[in-house]
């Protein structure tokens, strides 16, 4: 029998029964297996070694954020503003339906200044002056790489590990293999940025796929009303409420003895957890307890619910609560056109939050920890999309390479990790896939992405497809 199948149905039956077994008498029943699993030094539940990181806060910039106007500083780029992108450099990649037909791919050099910070000298955009506080416990990864050159399929390469909809999403997967650290509040959360325009989001990309529908991520809206329908409507009082669950229950329960269906399992479940969010849910919310230094920490929009800036803070107060997967996701990166305009309040949005998220966990004592994320689903190309001039230029979809980073959580704080050519358009030193990224994320959190499985449809599945490595090289 497989590993993961075993461990898995273990955990169910264990979850589930009402037999009162004790855990030495599970072990004898389970034999050798349990005895490992006795043995094995006292690892976290779902666990193959030990977890550098306990939780990840995934700071997700839809739309592809320009590597060459934010992180990825190319003087000879700027050099040769205006000039025809070389032959060898385009090679045979092929473009996308919005610049393909153009007469001409000029180069387009960033419009921002660059300059090196802290004692690791990364190189940093203008747009990004908060994020020089934090350079020394980033590692920026700057060779990022997929095949998905349009947004969607990108988007959900990242998300799930294929272009293709209908996979599990990352937190997901590790709700599945880890489970939830607080009874309370789901184990996955999502925030998406209110009122921002850009390329659509769908809960596919927070889904279960083919998992148990508990591990489904929970989206929080912005406001007083975070999670929609979970008050008592108006003239419901408590003990009404839960006289009405306990009913509700008492059915499920009576339709799960007849069909043995574990998804009514997990609906009584879902039933329990959302009449215990009623009351974890609003503390979490409630900034009423944080002092002004917080909101000049991570700026004024922190006031305003819903906004990114909002949102990290919230992300901070749902790590505290040990929420294991909480993910951001903030749209409008993709600037095809007037990109300096429109890549400016991108980064007046996002910057210091960002940088404040980190400094605040450091503060905190919870960095170590927490494993915080930002990137997009691809970068932008070197030409220019549309026409150049001497003060706009846009950028196509760039899938070949880009820059993310990572802090805390067990990575090596303060390195760059890869390189790309002088043009910012070709890796030149060691490439990352997403498959690479995600097996590191699971790895961080003492999963062996190949260990992470499940059986569906004749055949099984991992977040990593049947491809990945660990990256080594970038782990404190």
């Amino acid at each position: 029998m497989n590993q993961t199948s075993f461990t898995f149905n273990r955990r169910h039956f264990f979850e589930t029964g009402s037999t009162g077994v004790g855990v030495a008498a599970l072990a004898s029943l389970l034999g050798s297996d349990g005895e490992a699993v006795a043995a094995s030094g006292g690892l976290p539940p779902g666990t193959h070694f030990a977890p550098k990181a306990k939780r990840i806060i995934y700071l997700f910039q839809s739309g592809g954020p320009a590597q060459q106007d934010l992180f990825d500083y190319k003087p000879l780029l700027n050099e040769m503003n205006g000039k025809e992108i070389p032959p060898e450099v385009r090679g045979e990649q092929r473009l996308t339906g919005m610049s393909v037909n153009q007469s001409s791919l000029p180069l387009a050099g960033s419009a921002f200044k660059f300059a090196q910070y802290g004692e690791s000298g990364a190189w940093l955009s203008e747009l990004l002056p908060h994020h020089r506080d934090i350079v020394d416990d980033v590692c920026f990864i700057k060779s990022m790489h997929t095949e998905a050159i349009n947004h969607d399929p990108a988007i959900t390469m990242f998300q799930t590990g294929s272009q293709i909809a209908g996979r599990p999403s990352l937190g997901a997967w590790l709700s599945y293999g880890l489970g939830s650290e607080n009874e309370d509040l789901p184990a996955f959360i999502v925030l998406v940025s209110a009122g921002q325009g850009g390329q659509p989001l769908y809960a596919r990309l927070w889904g279960n796929g083919f998992l148990d529908s508990k591990y489904q991520g929970v989206q929080f809206r912005g406001g007083s009303d975070p999670v929609l329908y979970l008050s008592n409507p108006e003239g419901i009082p408590a003990p009404r409420r839960r006289a009405h669950l306990d009913a509700i229950n008492q059915l499920n329960q009576h339709q799960f003895a007849k069909e043995l269906d574990p998804e009514i399992e997990s609906r009584i479940a879902q039933y329990e957890m959302a009449y215990r969010m009623q009351t974890s849910v609003p503390d979490a919310a409630d900034f009423s307890d944080e002092p002004e230094a917080t909101f000049e920490l991570y700026g004024e929009d922190a006031k305003t619910p819903g906004t990114f800036a909002a949102n990290c803070l919230l992300a901070r107060r749902l790590a505290q609560r040990d929420v294991r997967f909480i993910q951001l996701y903030h749209q409008g990166w993709d600037q095809h056109s007037n990109l300096p305009k429109q890549i400016k309040g991108q980064a007046q949005e996002t910057d210091q939050a960002s940088a404040a998220l980190v400094k605040d966990l450091k503060r905190l004592g919870l960095l170590d920890e927490t494993l915080v994320i930002w990137g997009g689903e691809f970068g932008r190309t070197s030409y220019t999309q549309g026409v150049l001039t001497s003060d706009n230029y846009g950028r196509d979809h760039h899938p070949r390479c880009f820059t993310t980073w990572m802090a805390g959580g067990g990575i090596k704080p303060g390195v760059s990790y890869g390189e790309t050519d002088e043009f910012g358009y070709n890796i030149v030193r060691d490439g990352v896939h997403v498959h690479d990224f995600n097996a590191t994320i699971l790895h961080l959190m003492g999963i062996d992405h190949e260990r992470l499985n499940f059986k569906y449809q004749g055949r099984r599945f991992r977040l990593t497809d049947v491809h990945g490595h660990v990256l080594q090289d970038i782990l404190a």
